[in-house]
């Protein structure tokens, strides 16, 4: 059954905290269009081998605050966040778990403030160098208006559309077996623009839902509560947060385990290869017939490569 939360004040936000088990601390950070929930899977398993698993909803996601502008969902935001949550539950650092947007703010704590992570484990979103020019100069260039993180740049209809119908969202968007990655790879580049609106545009869908209706219910319910604006958010200070990685050290020497998945179409095989530079004590594995939502698509195999690694880095 998955926790009760309990709420601690931290970087002046109200911060929703989802618990199970003690021992050493384990941070679970999701990404979007997530929650704590999307560690249902992993937080019993962590504590039945014996860990604190310790999830929170992030700033602007569930029943955590969701503060009004964009400045204040910047990566020092962000990272205070973080600290403010080790502080509240009075630990000086902790192993670190994170998944899309949660993997990212990870990478980027690694880079700015990596005195309180002990080890990590990153879901499907490797370490990138921090590139010459703003990335969404770089993807509005190559991907045009549709690719979703333009969009969310120019205007609020990303909000507005998913906010129409959650649980309608949340069945087109999170699910599994949509396009294998060899046929994906043979698609026109047109067709390889990552959007999250022209599928919801579409009468059906390729795949299968790959969460129980009860699940659906959960995600659409507390984004009906906080709206999207917040999450998307996060996204809107991407020039920010390139800014602010300008003349820092892009080497992490943090222990790190990678778990990929050959079917996250939003990530190449050859992004996650060419992070072994950067990262100086790396693990990859790569999850077969597995797409982007791995810790929910593959929960087994997951937590599998996560406790053992754990166990050995112990």
């Amino acid at each position: 059954m998955f926790p009760e939360p309990h709420f601690v004040d931290t970087n002046g936000i109200r911060m929703a905290v989802y618990e199970q088990g003690e021992g050493s601390p384990v941070v679970l950070l999701h990404g979007f269009p997530e929650l704590a929930f999307s560690w249902r899977h992993q937080i019993p398993a962590l504590a039945a081998a014996g860990y604190r698993a310790i999830a929170p909803d992030q700033r602007g996601y569930g029943r955590t605050s969701v503060p009004a502008h964009v400045s204040d969902y910047r990566v020092e935001e962000l990272i205070g966040d973080i600290h403010g949550l080790l502080d509240a539950l009075q630990l000086e650092s902790a192993v670190f778990i994170g998944h899309d947007m949660g993997a990212i703010l990870l990478w980027q704590m690694a880079m700015l403030a990596p005195e309180r992570i002990d080890s990590l484990v990153m879901l499907n979103i490797p370490h990138y160098p921090r590139p010459p020019q703003d990335p969404v100069s770089i993807w509005r260039r190559r991907f045009g208006k549709d690719f979703y993180i333009v969009n969310f740049q120019d205007s609020d209809e990303s909000d507005r559309t998913f906010a129409a119908d959650t649980a309608r969202f949340f069945d087109v968007t999170m699910r599994r077996n949509q396009v294998p990655r060899a046929l994906f790879d043979k698609l026109p580049a047109e067709r390889k623009v990552i959007s999250l609106l022209r599928p919801l545009a579409r009468e059906r869908q390729s795949g299968k839902p790959l969460l129980s209706e009860d699940e659906r219910n959960y995600y659409a319910s507390a984004f009906d509560a906080s709206g999207f604006t917040g999450a998307i958010n996060w996204y809107r200070n991407w020039q920010h947060n390139w800014q602010a990685l300008e003349g820092v050290d892009h080497t992490i020497t943090i222990p790190t385990l990678f778990i990929g998945a050959i079917d996250d179409l939003i990530i190449a095989p050859e992004h996650i290869e060419a992070m072994r530079p950067l990262v100086t004590d790396l693990e990859i594995h790569v999850l077969e017939d597995c797409g982007h939502w791995s810790q929910q698509e593959k929960p087994g195999e997951v937590n599998r490569l996560i406790l053992e690694w754990l166990v050995q880095r112990r």
